[in-house]
Formats: structure tokens, C-alpha cells, sequence
């Protein structure tokens, strides 16, 4: 139930990020996907390692883990917006949301069973 909530702030953080820099730049939409899916990302490790799972674990690495299962996130999420560009789709919205479901399990699962296994 933890993780679910902060999952979802921490998506909440990148849509705010995301489309703002969508709005108010001329930054691609890998650009603007990339670093929105990174603030919410920070978020969601600070809350996690914090609140969720309670880890004393070595921030450094397992914040490295975090990284790693994130980067593996975001090509996936990446590869959506591609796809939708090739094909002409042009609702940001949409693609986001594509893009972020796509990463939403690989993250659950890397981060549940590598990252924060010890505490599982």
C-alpha cells in the first residue's frame, strides 16, 4: 500500500513536470518525459527508502540500484514515445501516459526484488 502511494505522488510530480516543461519550452518529448520521469523518481526513492521500507541500508548503494532500475524505466518509457512519434500520434497526454505505465511494473518489480529485497 506504501509503495502504491508513493508511486503515485511520485507520478503526480512527474505529469506537473513533465507537461509543464511541455508547455513552457521547446525541449523534445523525450526531453520533457525524461526529466519529469527523473523528479519523480528522486521523489519516489527518498519516500521509499524513507517511509515505505525504512532501509538502513548504504544510501549510495542503494540509490545506485534505484538509478539502474530507473534508467531501465525510462529507455522503456523512451521506446513508447518513439513508437508514437513514428506512427504520427501527437497527443502528449496519451503518450506520457503510455510511457509512464510502461516503466510503472519494471520499476514495482526491480526496485521490490533487487533494490529493496533485504527488506522484503
Amino acid at each position: 500500500m506504501k509503495f502504491g502511494i508513493v508511486g503515485a505522488s511520485g507520478t503526480i510530480v512527474n505529469f506537473v513536470v513533465a507537461h509543464g516543461l511541455e508547455k513552457t519550452t521547446e525541449l523534445s518529448w523525450f526531453a520533457d518525459f525524461s526529466i519529469g520521469f527523473m523528479a519523480g523518481g528522486v521523489s519516489n526513492y527518498l519516500l521509499n527508502r524513507i517511509w515505505t521500507f525504512r532501509s538502513r541500508r548504504n544510501p549510495w548503494i542503494e540509490g545506485a540500484q534505484f538509478l539502474a532500475v530507473s534508467a531501465v524505466a525510462l529507455v522503456a518509457g523512451n521506446l513508447v514515445i518513439a513508437a508514437a512519434q513514428r506512427y504520427g500520434f501527437h497527443h502528449f497526454t496519451a503518450t506520457w501516459l503510455a510511457a509512464t505505465i510502461a516503466g510503472v511494473f519494471i520499476n514495482f518489480f526491480l526496485n521490490k526484488y533487487w533494490t529493496f529485497r533485504h527488506l522484503n
